[in-house]
């Protein structure tokens, strides 16, 4: 049965109540992939609307705290801890995004660090649209879980 689908069907908040506290830790990636006009500006720091990095990690930072108030059925969080990071390929004029996201409580942080990478992203294109309206934001998923009652995981 789906843990968000009561007994009539409905959408519902889960209930976590009885859940065990444990530390819980969520590491989510995402790519942003633009021409190799708008990625020089990036590395630059030549971008007309500012430092395009530093923007997307608060918008990030800013996102997983806020998923509570984006996803309906998302539990509201204490995290403890939220890193955004970017890596930047320059071959390929595309920017790796990943999330970290932490705490300690009954409900995992996989949505937050989902949440984080995505909105970082967004961030990103919206400051490069003028170089690259034909940027492509693609590959965001989950990539290591620790802690609650499923345990630890990792991406392949």
């Amino acid at each position: 049965m789906l843990s968000h689908i009561d007994e009539h069907g409905q959408a519902n908040m889960v209930d976590v109540s009885l859940k065990q506290v444990s530390s819980r830790e969520a590491m989510a990636q995402g790519m942003i992939s633009m021409s190799k006009q708008a990625f020089s500006e990036v590395i630059a720091n030549e971008n007309k609307k500012g430092d395009v990095i530093g923007v997307a990690r608060i918008a990030g930072i800013q996102a997983a705290k806020k998923c509570a108030d984006l996803i309906p059925l998302c539990h509201p969080l204490a995290l403890t801890k939220v890193a955004v990071d970017f890596e930047l390929d320059e071959p390929n004029s595309t920017i790796k995004i990943t999330s970290l996201c932490k705490l300690t409580g009954k409900t995992g942080v996989e949505m937050e660090a989902l949440t984080a990478v995505s909105v970082a992203a967004l961030t990103l294109f919206d400051m490069c649209k003028a170089a690259d309206p034909n940027m492509e934001i693609h590959s965001i998923r989950v990539i290591k879980k620790t802690g609650g009652k499923h345990g630890d995981w990792q991406r392949d």
